[in-house]
C-alpha cells in the first residue's frame, strides 16, 4: 500500500464518526413477526458514493471432534460440522445525488422474520444466533459498522403430533434399598404427575410428587431439573454423516421433603420455563439439530450410594 493510499484510506475512516442501530425495545421476537429499526450515522465530513445497508442474518453452526476407531491405542479424532442459514436479508438505502454531507443521517429499516425458523441456541457444540448489522462502506472499504445480537422464539414444529400429550400424565419409579449386609430391606417409590406435559416458553411447570418412603431412614430431598436433549447432525471431512446427543440444564429446583421412615409425602413445586427456547422438534424440522425435554426428578436414597431417578417427557410448543 502506497504512502497516498494509506493516507487517502486513513482520512475515509476518519469520516465516520460514530454509527448506531436503533431498535424497538422487544425481549424477544417471535418467528414470522417483524422488526422495524433505524441506522444513524454520524458524518465527520462529506462522504461521497457511499453504501449504506442494514442486514438482517440467522444461522446455525455445530461442531465437534469424534474418535475415528477408540479402539486403536493412538488417538486421531476427525471435526464434524454442519451449518445452515435460516434468513439472510439486505435493506440498501438510496442515498439522493450520491453523497451525504458532515451531519447525522437517520436511515429506516423494516424485516420480517421467515415463520419457520428455530429459537436462538447456545450449546458448547452448537449455536443458533440472529444478528442485526449496519454498515457503511465507500469505495468497497467497510467504514464503520455496527452489529446487534436478536434473541428469537422460534414457532416451528408438528402440532398435531402433540394433539394427543394433552392428557395428565403420571410416571412412577420404584427403588429398593437393602441396609445392614441383607438383614433388612425396604424401598423408595417416586411418582411424578402433570395435568398436562405441552408447554409454552415462559409458562410454568407445575407438578405433584408422591413419594412413599418404606425404609428405616429419612428421604432428605429430591432435586428437580427441566433437561434439553439435543440431537446433533454434522459431516466429517469425507462428507459422511455423524450424529451426536447431548443433554443441558435448562433450570433446576431442590426440594427438601425430609419423609420421615414408613411414611409418605406429596409435594407441589413449579418450574418457570424462560424465554426463548427451542420448540420441540426434528432435524427435519431444524436441519441440524433436533430438540426434546425431560422433567426429572432425583434423589439420593439414604446411607446408600443408589439414586432414584423418575424421567417425564416434556413437550414445549409456541
Amino acid at each position: 500500500q502506497t504512502p497516498a493510499a494509506a493516507t487517502t484510506l486513513s482520512s475515509l475512516m476518519s469520516t465516520v464518526r460514530a454509527i448506531n442501530l436503533v431498535l424497538p425495545e422487544i425481549e424477544v421476537y417471535l418467528a414470522g413477526s417483524s422488526i422495524d429499526g433505524q441506522l444513524v450515522l454520524n458524518l465527520r465530513s462529506t462522504l461521497v458514493d457511499p453504501v449504506v445497508k442494514v442486514e438482517l442474518v440467522g444461522r446455525g453452526y455445530l461442531r465437534w471432534l469424534e474418535e475415528e476407531n477408540p479402539e486403536r491405542d493412538y488417538e486421531k479424532s476427525t471435526a464434524c460440522t454442519n451449518q445452515v442459514v435460516y434468513v439472510s436479508k439486505t435493506q440498501n438505502f438510496h442515498i439522493k445525488d450520491g453523497w451525504l454531507d458532515s451531519r447525522v443521517h437517520t436511515f429506516d429499516f423494516h424485516f420480517t422474520f421467515p415463520p419457520n425458523i428455530p429459537s436462538t441456541f447456545t450449546s458448547k457444540i452448537g449455536c443458533i444466533s440472529y444478528t442485526v448489522q449496519g454498515t457503511c462502506c465507500s469505495s468497497q472499504v467497510v467504514l464503520a459498522k455496527e452489529e446487534r445480537c436478536l434473541l428469537l422464539q422460534g414457532t416451528a414444529g408438528d402440532r398435531r403430533r402433540h394433539m394427543k400429550d394433552k392428557a395428565p400424565l403420571v410416571v412412577e419409579v420404584r427403588k429398593d434399598v437393602v441396609y445392614f449386609c441383607r438383614f433388612r430391606r425396604g424401598f423408595v417409590t417416586l411418582r411424578i404427575s402433570l395435568e398436562k406435559n405441552i408447554f409454552c416458553p415462559g409458562d410454568t411447570i407445575v407438578f405433584m410428587t408422591d413419594i412413599a418412603n418404606r425404609t428405616c431412614k429419612y428421604v432428605r430431598k429430591v432435586i428437580f431439573a427441566l433437561h434439553c436433549i439435543v440431537l446433533y447432525r454434522g459431516f466429517s471431512s469425507m462428507g459422511e454423516p455423524h450424529y451426536l446427543e447431548d443433554q443441558s440444564e435448562v433450570t433446576r429446583l431442590e426440594s427438601r421433603t425430609d419423609t420421615a421412615p414408613f411414611e409418605a409425602m406429596r409435594v407441589t413445586s413449579a418450574l418457570v420455563l424462560p424465554k426463548p427456547m427451542p420448540v420441540t422438534s426434528t432435524l427435519r424440522e431444524n436441519k441440524i439439530m433436533a430438540f426434546r425435554y425431560e422433567l426429572v426428578g432425583t434423589s439420593d436414597l439414604p446411607c446408600t450410594t443408589s439414586t432414584i431417578v423418575v424421567r417425564v417427557p416434556i413437550i414445549i410448543a409456541a
